[in-house]
């Protein structure tokens, strides 16, 4: 399975004889790659930082593609870190070129044949046909399908395999580092994606297209607005909302976007940040910035606004909780969430994490947006790229 970072060569799209086409069953998400210079310390930084554990192991002995891979894990979150040996390997030059970030979004599906099929009669455009791999576990069949940018979806079809992760796959090398404290994230809330202004909402179609997926929320006008910059983001998910993918584009304004910021950057579409839930993010937050984290700063007129506390009424932890770590709140109908975003994890003011903690609530914090835009637009401007 070749699915490091860019494709050598794009399969011819066929017909399929598997079955009636059929809408994809999507279980949720399988895991994300992320492409990096130097695999192994990578994954040495999620596991010392961000409290994940090496599960599996590929190195370029057994890859047949030169790549180097860590499978990290934290509750249902998977990281399949990927480097290689060789400065052609896939991965290697993925990475160079939009620097260390997410290559990959693999689904995992219950239908691979079928859903496949009515992709490709949607217009997607396959980059892996279907592939089985087997070993003593069992068996997987994967394929994969081109998205925004440089971006793919692997489709990971695992019923009936009980090994770690993949064949091939074999425990974590000597000297691996043991994870630190406790469990700080469980799973992926949602990725969120950049794309070139003008381009949202034919992505937008493409997932309602080929992979089923309706709009879940959209953001537009003055909801994703500064006094300097603006964007749009509409929100798409698959049925069970297991799978919720944002979509922002740039909008005209008077200064440059984030979005512009990072599509010039990552030269190009691509995964700006992941959001990870988290059972408690004041005990996360805490843990993170004393591994060396840094938070995108909340000015302390966020918190003094009146409309905020009677917005949001009562939440679990005290807005003086909040104020001293920076962490913003929102409230919907169903209920309220809590969320803080790292700055850039990398050199390049590109990938980022977002923590966020539910309580009913199903939102992005429509709310916070114009606090969480203005603590970018300060930063882009400490950058020099505002």
């Amino acid at each position: 399975m070749e699915s490091g970072g860019i494709p050598t060569a794009m399969a011819e799209c066929r017909e399929r004889t598997s079955g009636a086409a059929r809408p994809w069953d999507i279980v949720g998400i399988d895991h994300i790659r992320l492409c990096t210079g130097n695999a192994r310390q990578a994954a040495h930084f999620y596991v010392t930082v961000f409290g994940m554990e090496v599960a599996a192991f590929r190195g370029h002995e057994t890859s047949g593609n030169g790549l180097v891979e860590y499978l990290l894990t934290s509750g249902d979150v998977r990281f399949l870190v990927t480097g290689g040996v060789d400065a052609q390997s896939s991965a290697v030059r993925w990475a160079a070129e939009h620097g260390d970030g997410v290559s990959d979004v693999a689904l995992r599906v219950g239908n691979l044949d079928q859903g496949l099929e009515f992709a490709v009669a949607a217009g997607a455009t396959v980059l892996e046909e279907p592939a089985e791999d087997a070993d003593e576990f069992g068996s997987v069949r994967t394929a994969a399908i081109a998205t925004y940018g440089a971006l793919r979806h692997t489709l990971v079809e695992r019923d009936s395999y009980e090994g770690a992760f993949l064949p091939g796959f074999g425990p974590p090398p000597g000297g691996c580092p043991a994870p630190r404290g406790h469990r700080l994230f469980h799973r992926v809330d949602h990725t969120v994606g950049c794309v070139e202004l003008g381009r949202m909402d034919e992505w937008v179609d493409f997932y309602r297209r080929a992979l089923g997926f309706t709009m879940m929320a959209e953001f537009i006008g003055d909801d994703i607005a500064t006094t300097y910059s603006a964007l749009m983001s509409k929100v798409v998910a698959d049925g069970t909302r297991k799978v919720k993918l944002p979509l922002n584009e740039p909008a005209p304004a008077r200064k440059r976007s984030q979005i512009d910021e990072y599509l010039a950057y990552h030269r190009g579409p691509g995964v700006q940040h992941i959001a990870l839930e988290t059972g408690d993010i004041v005990a996360a937050t805490d843990a993170l910035r004393e591994a060396g984290v840094d938070f995108l700063p909340t000015p302390d007129t966020y918190y003094d606004d009146p409309d905020l506390r009677s917005r949001i009424g009562r939440v679990r932890v005290d807005i003086e909780e909040l104020r001293d770590r920076g962490i913003l709140v929102d409230r919907d109908d169903d209920g309220y969430l809590l969320q803080i975003f790292t700055r850039p994890l990398f050199d390049r003011p590109t990938f980022f994490i977002e923590l966020i903690e539910r309580h009913g609530c199903q939102g992005f914090g429509k709310g916070n947006f114009k606090a969480l835009f203005e603590a970018v637009e300060r930063e882009q401007e400490r950058r020099g790229n505002l």
